[in-house]
Order: structure tokens, then sequence, then C-alpha cells
């Protein structure tokens, strides 16, 4: 192929597309506004701590594995992937005992058992049909374009789409199987993963529970960026040029086609075929001019966006033994949790959490005898916090885990923070309303309902990545790196390509 392709944005959508777009043959640069690669999965070191900004939990290996054999590669050759156990651990508001998954069914079914009786056995039933939607998903669904109605409903999705609970919501899908609100908090919490509710996601998503519970939860040893290095590797062995510090001011178009970008320094890059990775909604209504938007500004402003996200950055001056790698707190009144994310916006009073300590794993993200901690709490998109406001609920935050997560004095323990929200993801990532994620997975922005991979006004202008299908998460954005190839070279098929 001698095509040039220009990728806007090196997230891991950019990234993928681009090892794939090079292993074919193309002549491919992509451009990357930030001094480094990885979009949302960025880095960043200080004071001997290595802080993953933002993914941090290597799902389904399965998928991962895919992609790399798509481009020749294997991915023990480029990561060190080490099975965590436990898991993950959870810890309960005014509740004294946490709970270990360790994705060993006897274990866990074990630990259900004793929270709920007869709640093993349907543990049970309920990964063997979270396995089979997962199978149908990703051999049938997730790695096909949808491009009218009839794609997505048709006698395919009519049939294994009642089995797979598409037209039901997840909320509802897990109270059959469990009544305790422990264990239906623990089958629902990777809603978040996805930017959603479980009041409001399809209840296909319970397919996330065979990625944990049955397959493991895996981390690559020197953090997650460490991915983001290895498709960076496979780009340019390929032959594919990375640039960062490079923003693209504009879409070049030209009767209809395009024929390249224009960076913010007046370079012009020229291209047969561009794919932007940046925001989907910055692209169409900064990129592009009115008459070339598939979208306008008044269709975004009816989606519904994933939560932001309060984040922060910790190292701590000893270790916490109480913490394993990933920890997640939940609040105790659960719906009001999500209602203050995307019904009646504002921070949450009595939030849920997530603290990832990698240093517990791997003691080269921290100095000697430190704990290196990443602590998110979702929030609403779109909310303005001053500086003031940013610090007060940072303590307040700090005095929950400090409370619920037998993690006494840690306020005093710290040593580097570093605080991280709403406005820096819109302004380091083009983040419409300064979303963590993107579009959120409701059934009305999922599958054939997602912004399409192609635009409807501009031959040559394609996208990818969690703005559009397949979605949000790291190893669905290169399903969706993957899909973008499928259309660009009219592949029409439901299942994953076996080469390219």
């Amino acid at each position: 192929m001698s095509k040039r392709l220009v990728i806007i944005g090196a997230g891991i959508g950019g990234l993928g597309t681009a090892g794939l777009f090079a292993k074919k043959g193309y002549d491919v640069t992509v451009l990357e506004k930030n001094a480094t690669l990885g979009g949302r999965a960025n880095v960043f070191e200080a004071d001997g701590f290595r802080f993953d900004m933002g993914p941090s939990w290597y799902l389904a290996p399965d998928l991962f594995e895919h992609y790399f054999n798509l481009v020749g590669e294997r991915v023990s050759d480029h990561l060190d992937l080490v099975r965590l156990s436990p898991s993950y651990r959870i810890f309960f508001n005014n509740d004294p005992e946490p709970l270990d998954i360790n994705s060993d069914i006897e274990i866990d079914s074990a630990t259900f058992e004793a929270i709920e009786p007869g709640s093993a056995k349907r543990l049970r039933a309920y990964l063997k049909q979270s396995e089979y939607q997962y199978g149908i998903a990703t051999q049938h669904f997730m790695y096909k374009n949808y491009d009218t109605i009839f794609d997505f409903f048709n006698r395919r999705v009519m049939t294994e789409g009642q089995k797979l609970s598409v037209f039901s919501k997840m909320h509802s899908f897990v109270s059959r199987f469990f009544k305790s609100r422990k264990l239906q908090q623990v089958m629902e919490y990777t809603m978040v993963f996805l930017g959603t509710s479980p009041y409001d996601a399809p209840a296909l998503y319970n397919l996330m529970s065979h990625m944990d519970f049955n397959q493991g939860v895996f981390y690559p040893r020197g953090g997650f960026y460490e991915l983001i290095n290895a498709l960076a590797r496979v780009c340019e062995k390929n032959g594919a040029v990375l640039r960062t510090d490079s923003p693209v001011a504009e879409i070049i178009v030209e009767n209809g086609v395009t024929t390249g970008v224009c960076l913010a320094d007046g370079e012009i890059v020229e291209a047969d075929i561009v794919i932007s990775n940046a925001d989907i909604w910055f692209t169409e209504t900064k990129l592009l001019a009115e008459k070339w938007r598939t979208h306008p500004q008044k269709y975004w402003d009816k989606r519904v966006m994933a939560p932001s996200a309060f984040i922060m950055y910790l190292g701590v001056n000893e270790k916490l033994p109480n913490l394993t790698h990933h920890n997640l707190l939940f609040s105790e009144d659960w719906r009001k949790n999500f209602d203050d994310i995307y019904k009646d916006p504002c921070l949450p009073d009595e939030p849920s959490l997530y603290v990832c300590a990698p240093s517990v794993s791997d003691a080269w993200v921290a100095p000697d005898g430190k704990e290196n901690l990443f602590v998110l709490v979702p929030i609403a998109s779109d909310l303005k916090m001053t500086e003031d406001e940013k610090e007060t609920y940072s303590d307040r935050v700090l005095a929950l885990m400090e409370r619920e997560m037998n993690l006494p004095g840690l306020r005093e323990k710290i040593v580097y923070k570093r605080l991280y929200t709403v406005d820096n993801f819109a302004a380091d990532y083009n983040a419409f309303k300064g979303s963590a994620l993107g579009l959120a997975h409701t059934i009305w922005q999922t599958a054939i309902f997602r912004p399409n991979n192609v635009s409807k006004k501009v031959k040559g202008l394609y996208y990818v990545g969690a703005g559009v299908n397949p979605g949000i998460g790291t190893q669905i954005c290169l399903i969706s790196a993957e899909l973008v190839y499928k259309r660009v070279h009219g592949i029409t098929s439901a299942e994953p390509l076996n080469s390219i």
C-alpha cells in the first residue's frame, strides 16, 4: 500500500489503528497533541513515584492477545503479565469486614455463600451466563460495523439478543440472582468502567463479570503504560511515524474529500485517509468546518456522558498492609451515589471510590518502603470546582479512606499529592464536558445507536476510540481499531479478523 494515512491522537485506539495499517503497508503518521503517547493512558513521574494516570485494570487478556496476533506479535514478548491474587478487595461503608475477590470459583463461591445462603450456586449460574454472553458478544457482535437499524436488529440479534439480555437493565438482571445489597454491588461495580449506571446499562454488560471472575485480573509489570510502550514499538517496527507535541488545528476538506490536516503551527500534513482518535465531539465541532460535521453541537448537548473523575495521585511514606493492588470502597446508598453522577450532578457526600496501589505488586513504581496510590472518585462530567473546593473535597475523601479502609493517619503520611479532575480532562484530552471516558453506555448509546466510525459528509474521514462502536475500555478501543480497519477495507464480517 502506498496510501498516506494520518491518525489524529495517540490513545490506545489511535496506536492500535496505526499498528494495523502500518502492518498492512500504509504510510502512517500519528499526530499527538501532548508530549507523551497514550492519551488517557498517560504516565508521569514525581519524587521517585511512577504514576499511571488512567487505566489500571488489565482485563480480557484474550482480546489483547488477538490484537497482537493480528500484527504478528506475541503479548509475552512485550509484557510481563502478573495475575493478581486477590484480584481486588472491596470495602463497604459502615462495615468493618472487607471482601476479597480471587477469580477462583471455589473461593469466591464460598465467599458469596457466607454472605447470602444459596448464592454460591447462583454465582456459578451467573458466571456461566456471563461466559456465554462474552463468547457471543466477542464472536458475533463487538467486531461488526453497524450502518443501519437492519444491521443490528437482524435475525441473529433478535434470537441471540434475547439470550444476551440486550433489552433489559443491568440492575434488574443482577437482582434475579442476588438479593443482598453487598453482592449486587459486587456484580454491578464494573458498570463504572463503562461510564454508566447499573440502573441504565443494558444487562448485556454482565459479560464484564466473566472478565474478572473467570479470566482473572492481570498487571503488566512496570505499570499499565508498558502496554502503550508495546503498542508504540509495534507501530514503529512496521514503519509508522509517531509525532508528539503536534496538535491538529483543522481537518482539510476539499469538495467533500479530506486531503490531510493542518497543525496548530500551520504545517500541512497531506493524507489520503484521516482517522481521528481525538474526542469525537472535538473532532466534529472544532476540527471540521460546520458544513462537514456529521453531528452538530445540539446533538452532543443531548448525549449522556460518562462520569468524569476526581483523582488523587499520592505518594505515601510507608507501606499500607491493609490494601491490595486493586481496592474498591462502595457507598451504602448505591443508587444515590449514581444519581449524584447522572441525575442530580454534585460532588457525592458519600462517594464510592477506587484505590490502586500498584506498589503492592511492583516495587519499581515507588521508592523502597513507600506506597504509590491512585485514588479515583467517579463524579459528574461538567462539574465546576475552584482550587479550594478541590482541596476540601480531597481532604473529605482521604478522611473517608482513613475511616472505612482502616488507614489511620493516612493524611499525615502523604509526601506527594497531585489532584486531577474535570478541567484537566478537558484541557489535556479535549474531552467533552471533561468526561474521563466519553459517551456513556446506555441502551440508546450502544451499537447502532453509538456514533458511526465513518463521516457521512467527508470522504476519507474516519473515527476510532471510545466515542464510537463498540465503546469504552482499553481492549475495546483495540476492537475499535480493528473495526475502522474493516471499514476502510470494506470488510463486513461480524467475526474477529484472522489476518490482515
